[in-house]
């Protein structure tokens, strides 16, 4: 810990923070996808479950953009060591993104059952498999890979890299890590959704929070002992940490009946517990390997140079705060809560605005024109 600079700390507690942050947002984003098929029992409630959360998806799954270029730019040994071993994890969490993202735009594009129920269960698996996948990569971080030192035949630079197979990261230990993140984001979605929604939807969702609850208390709670009794010694930040994410969790499970928002903190809190707990058990280290501990990649040994990373301290200084900014209006636009009534001649968020904006207007919300309902 001795050898880590100050420079250093910060840039891995903002890449802990931005991979958090990520983590919340892009959270409740898996949990509504996951929910699309089971909860939507018609067109325009299907259509009000995506509006949920179709003006901001994209802006969420920008912190995962800038959690990975800030992990790029000032520990390139840890971006390199960890995409090229999780290569194949990493690709599969790509194409699930890629394939939800493309079903949030085109699901509306025809009016066709078959069409759009096809893309419902892009949307629903391409959730799954990245808040499946999430955890099992931030599982093996901490509980370790095979890593170790290795000399370049060429140029004869020694590197720390990756000699396990795809195979490798999907240990019992891992498995149960993706299996608690998928839980915790499924009822983060579904309290999302009894946030934003209305009416027999926002039952249904109510009803999902509540049955899945205990689930998302069990399953982290089993994980986070897990990783609590394979420290030596046992550390109390990550101990703390860990027992605030699991109370957060069951507080959270039992305000989703009557008090959602309440319900909906209380899961940001544990996601920010949980995630901590597990950044805090992998400090100093960027990676642990399972062959040797004296083959542990450090952060310091990660690390970029000192120019660099503060280059890089300026640059976020002036544009974090921008960003922030822009995405706390965004979510203040489309705050409204919505339901399967409000989509009759609405098929953008905009058009839900200009309906919204006539309701506030007295003139009950009905376009001159109405376009047809798709």
């Amino acid at each position: 810990m001795e050898d880590v600079t100050t420079l250093q700390l910060v840039w891995f507690l903002l890449i802990s923070v931005l991979w958090i942050g990520y983590f919340i947002l892009e959270g409740f984003d898996f949990g509504v996808g996951m929910l699309i098929k089971l909860l939507g029992r018609d067109n325009n409630e299907k259509r009000a479950i995506l509006h949920t959360i179709g003006p901001v998806w994209d802006g969420n799954e920008v912190w995962l953009i800038v959690a990975g270029g800030a992990t790029f730019a000032a520990f390139p040994e840890w971006y390199a060591t960890l995409f090229s071993g999780f290569y194949i994890a990493l690709f599969a969490i790509l194409v699930a993104l890629i394939v939800r993202n493309v079903g949030f735009e085109l699901w509306g594009k025809r009016d066709s059952k078959a069409w759009r129920s096809g893309w419902e269960w892009c949307i629903a698996l391409g959730s799954l498999v990245p808040a499946l996948l999430w955890g099992v990569a931030w599982a093996n971080l901490i509980g370790g890979v095979p890593i170790e030192t290795v000399q370049n035949a060429a140029s004869g630079r020694e590197s720390i890299e990756y000699v396990g197979s795809f195979f490798d990261l999907l240990k019992p230990y891992a498995l149960l890590g993706g299996l608690a993140t998928l839980a915790i984001f499924f009822t983060h979605g579904a309290l999302f959704l009894e946030m934003k929604t209305k009416g027999g939807l926002r039952d249904r969702a109510r009803k999902v929070a509540v049955r899945s609850a205990p689930a998302a208390v069990i399953l982290p709670a089993a994980f986070l002992i897990w990783t609590i009794a394979r420290q030596d010694p046992t550390g109390i930040e990550s101990l703390i940490f860990a027992v605030v994410a699991i109370v957060a969790l069951a507080v959270g499970g039992a305000l989703a009946k009557g008090s959602p928002g309440k319900a909906f903190a209380s899961t940001v809190i544990a996601i920010i517990a949980f995630f901590t707990a597990l950044f805090t058990d992998l400090f100093p280290n960027a990676m642990v390997s399972s062959i040797d501990t004296a083959q542990n990649l450090t952060l310091s040994a990660a690390s970029s140079s000192n120019y660099t990373l503060t280059v890089m301290t300026v640059v976020a200084v002036l544009l974090v705060p921008v960003v922030l900014l822009y995405q706390a209006w965004t979510y203040w636009v489309f705050r409204q809560r919505v339901g399967a009534e409000d989509f009759d001649g609405v098929k953008t968020p905009l058009d839900l605005l200009d309906k919204k904006k006539r309701e506030a207007d007295g003139d009950g919300g009905k376009p001159a024109d109405s376009p047809p309902v798709a």
